[in-house]
């Protein structure tokens, strides 16, 4: 009998969790074959239920091999159960591979992406390159310590990259977090050192909110210049379909003006054409 997997839920209560799963069967390959036929050829949604929950296991077992990351292992073992989810959803028993070699990636991806947004507040992986980087630096610096340019040289190579990409990586993985305003208990000899006391904002720049009001101020000018100049039909259509908080389709636009849709398009459509020839024109 396999367990409500509603039951299952390893933030709960981390040892019953692994109490509870490690009681269920593993399923053999004739097993998870035929229950893989069912989900992929019937949608039997109890087969999937029953794939999953028997591999469970599998998944606490990758997940500990994160756990120097600092993170929540119970919310290791949840990421990994939805890849695990998506690879049952998935797998087609036709290729001939058990489902654990196929889940691996999977699950391996959740858990990657969850470690990635959490580790730190910003998050120090974007690229494809940089995730390669951010999993295979940190084994190796545990044995290496701080990389010299020849290590640094070698990690390149193996995995690909260039060596601005290693030596980048290893500076966000031992910089650390910062608040970017001062704590108010800090002291003043420490206070200065706060983000907020030596980034140069350039939002407030007087020279460059004053060309921002001008360039408005003459786009705004132009626009009401072009639009004078359309019949009020045109001009009344280009306002409901293009500068009203509530725009207007061209069926509503249709049934108003006694026309087909195809025709207020065209309209549409030229008096577009218009207002950019003139406010081309003037600029």
């Amino acid at each position: 009998m396999v367990p409500n997997i509603a039951s299952l839920t390893p933030g709960r209560d981390l040892d019953g969790y692994l109490n509870a799963i490690g009681g269920i069967a593993v399923l053999t390959a004739d097993e998870e074959k035929a229950l893989a036929e069912r989900l992929y050829y019937e949608e039997d949604l109890d087969a999937a239920q029953h794939l999953v929950v028997s591999h469970l296991r599998f998944v606490v077992h990758i997940a500990k091999s994160y756990s120097g990351y600092g993170l929540n292992q119970s919310d290791l073992i949840q990421e990994g159960n939805v890849g695990l989810m998506k690879a049952v959803k998935r797998f087609n028993p036709e290729v001939g591979v058990r489902l654990v070699s196929f889940a691996v990636h999977w699950i391996k991806a959740e858990i990657h992406e969850f470690i990635l947004k959490n580790w730190r507040i910003v998050k120090v992986a974007t690229t494809k390159a940089q995730r390669k980087l951010f999993f295979n630096l940190r084994s190796t610096k545990k044995k290496m310590g701080w990389l010299n340019e020849s290590e640094a040289q070698g990690i390149a190579d193996d995995l690909g990259v260039a060596l601005r990409d290693v030596q980048e990586m290893e500076g966000r993985m031992t910089a650390h977090d910062s608040a970017f305003d001062s704590p108010v208990a800090d002291d003043d000899d420490a206070a200065f050192q706060a983000p907020v006391n030596y980034i140069e904002d350039h939002s407030f720049d007087p020279a460059a909110a004053i060309e921002h009001a001008d360039y408005e101020q003459d786009s705004t000018a132009r626009l009401q210049n072009a639009m004078s100049e359309l019949d009020d039909r045109s001009r009344d259509i280009i306002m409901r379909r293009w500068l009203s908080d509530q725009k207007s389709t061209l069926h509503e636009l249709a049934d108003e003006y006694g026309v087909s849709a195809e025709r207020i398009r065209q309209l549409e459509k030229n008096a577009m054409n218009k207002v950019k020839g003139i406010i081309e024109e003037v600029a």
